[in-house]
């Protein structure tokens, strides 16, 4: 079988040539290439993907750091990864995932080069791993905007937005009193961007619009559904008008309000944030502010991979978001 030893030796060139021929890594001259590739012909040479590998000193394998405490939807996260995943391929690139939310795993890849880039999930607003994923200059991009990036590139969708999308929403229908169900306490006390981001839009916008507000954390779980609800749309300042940011919970939200007496959307009108899938997988579909996960993955990605050949300065991109009205909104009677 023939080496890269046997290709320089035939094409009267260094082994070294040979290996940037294959990389790509410096410019060659195309005289010195053609013979390169001449002699690679001529002996049936195939080069080892770990060879080629340590010729261009890149691994081809991106970083996923993907932590999974219990506060999260653990069927939405693999909605990203699977976006990433599928879009590293494209490139050739292979995808290590680090489920630790610790620092030691990240340092411990970059610092030993087992990935050329990182794309890390689930950031919170000051977040500790930030600045150490900064420290060692390797190209990354954030799915979520912390308060500081330290330089680091960023992807997201637009949670704010969303939640201000979704109160004019309920408003252009007349509904002047509005509550949020958000996500889970533990996500608002770590401060996830995400449940960080929802919630002041929501407040935001329904001070804007001069409407009674109120939102609640709220656990993933029937009972902490049903006491929510109970809290929020009864009494003088039962909100008539419901925003939902949490997954876990709209496959037992329209049984639980009937449970209450409550029907959608003769009686509460609900709009739910989250993935196409989670808004569509009811008999009665509802309106709802998409979460683009495939998207948000996908540009993760290509981010990352833009920075690895070039200078590319750091950016924030945010993925607007719009809203798609179906039955669970209507305008208040």
């Amino acid at each position: 079988m023939a080496t890269m030893n046997d290709v320089a030796r035939v094409a009267g060139v260094s082994t070294s040539t040979v290996s940037y021929v294959l990389s790509g890594k410096r410019s060659i001259s195309p005289d010195t290439r053609s013979q390169v590739l001449a002699a690679i012909e001529k002996l049936g040479y195939s080069p080892h993907a770990g060879a080629r590998a340590l010729a261009s000193n890149k691994s081809n394998v991106l970083g996923l750091v993907v932590p999974l405490p219990d506060d999260v939807n653990v069927s939405v996260v693999m909605q990203f990864v699977a976006a990433v995943v599928t879009t590293a391929r494209t490139f050739e690139q292979d995808v290590l995932l680090l489920t630790q939310d610790e620092a030691g795993g990240i340092e411990r890849v970059l610092s030993q080069s087992i990935v050329d880039g990182l794309v890390m999930m689930d950031i919170e607003a000051k977040d500790p791993r930030v600045p150490l994923l900064a420290k060692f200059r390797k190209p990354a991009v954030l799915i979520g905007v912390p308060d500081d990036a330290h330089g680091i590139s960023c992807v997201d969708f637009d949670f704010s937005a969303a939640s201000k999308v979704s109160v004019r929403h309920l408003v252009e229908l007349g509904h002047t009193k509005i509550a949020l169900i958000g996500s889970p306490k533990a996500s608002l006390d770590r401060h996830a961007t995400y449940a960080d981001r929802v919630l002041k839009g929501f407040d935001e916008a329904s001070a804007e619009s001069g409407v009674e507000f109120a939102s609640r954390a709220c656990e993933s779980t029937p009972e902490a559904l049903l006491d929510t609800l109970k809290e929020l749309l009864n009494g003088p300042s039962a909100a008539t008008g419901l925003i939902v940011h949490n997954e876990s919970l709209m496959p037992i939200l329209r049984d639980t309000l009937a449970g209450l007496g409550l029907q959608v959307p003769q009686d509460v009108s609900v709009v739910a944030i989250a993935p196409t899938d989670v808004a569509m997988a009811s008999t009665a579909p509802w309106t709802a502010v998409s979460i683009p996960a495939q998207d948000i993955g996908r540009a993760a990605v290509e981010m990352v991979m833009e920075r690895m050949d070039s200078e590319k300065p750091a950016e924030i991109r945010l993925i607007v978001p719009s809203l798609v009205p179906r039955t669970s909104t209507a305008r208040l009677a």
